[in-house]
């Protein structure tokens, strides 16, 4: 039997009479990867900031490990469960900070205990070695440093993350490997992914179902496999999936 690990109710963002998000409404069950695509402009990124908190929501519901929360206040369990890894690996860590010190903060935050052995594990699973531990992010390349975000979120041993375009950033020899090592997180630690991205061969790479965005509304929500079979009702799907380099026939 599935359960739900979050549920997202009529949710509304507005920003200056401009609605963001438009009463978006969707489930997530626990251990599924679901993708939300959609154009730029379409409210992927807004969904994604209003569940984790980085964006308040004026209407609507949120609901995360049958907790209930509402607008933008969020507490410290809340961010035990539920991680963000974000589209700029390049913006998201301090300058200023060692690895080492990115790592620690969130296990202080938290309260964990034998944090040099968790440091020394969280690289380790993304394949960076303790080498790595005592850098600077400025001497790491695009793809260690998502590691290291990566790393980051995985720390405090979540059970959602949410994926703002974790790859978009980076050259296309390392998108495989970063997903590659997302999807073996998923299976060792039997996480839930919420993950956003404007490349349909990746969402129907990693997610077992998809919700498709326009206009700051949800057009439909269907498995990821009806991509491929051509199996779905809304004509601005199959822009969509014309659109994609990734499905483009004769």
């Amino acid at each position: 039997m599935t359960t739900t690990a979050l549920s997202v109710r009529d949710m509304l963002v507005v920003y200056e009479d401009f609605a963001a998000l438009n009463r978006v409404s969707l489930d997530v069950q626990h251990q599924e990867s679901f993708g939300i695509v959609g154009e730029s402009g379409s409210g992927k990124s807004t969904l994604l900031r209003a569940i984790s908190g980085l964006s308040a929501f004026q209407e609507g519901s949120l609901t995360v490990d049958s907790r209930n929360f509402n607008g933008r206040k969020r507490d410290r369990e809340f961010y035990r469960t539920v991680q963000m890894v974000f589209q700029d690996p390049y913006g998201s860590l301090h300058p200023r900070q060692t690895v080492d010190r990115l790592l620690l903060e969130p296990l202080a935050i938290h309260g964990f205990d034998n944090v040099d052995a968790r440091i020394a594990r969280a690289l380790d699973e993304v394949g960076l070695g303790s080498g790595f531990r005592f850098r600077y992010s400025h001497q790491l390349s695009g793809g260690q440093r998502q590691r290291i975000a990566i790393a980051r979120a995985l720390i405090v041993e979540p059970k959602i993350l949410l994926l703002d375009e974790p790859t978009s950033a980076l050259d296309a020899s390392i998108q495989a490997e970063i997903l590659n090592l997302l999807e073996q997180a998923r299976r060792d630690r039997s996480l839930t992914f919420v993950m956003v991205s404007h490349d349909l061969g990746v969402i129907s790479h990693m997610c077992e179902r998809l919700a498709v965005m326009k206009s700051g509304e949800i057009v439909e929500i269907l498995p990821a496999d009806a991509l491929e079979k051509r199996q779905f009702s809304a004509d601005y799907t199959r822009q969509l999936l014309v659109a994609s380099e990734g499905f483009r026939r004769d």
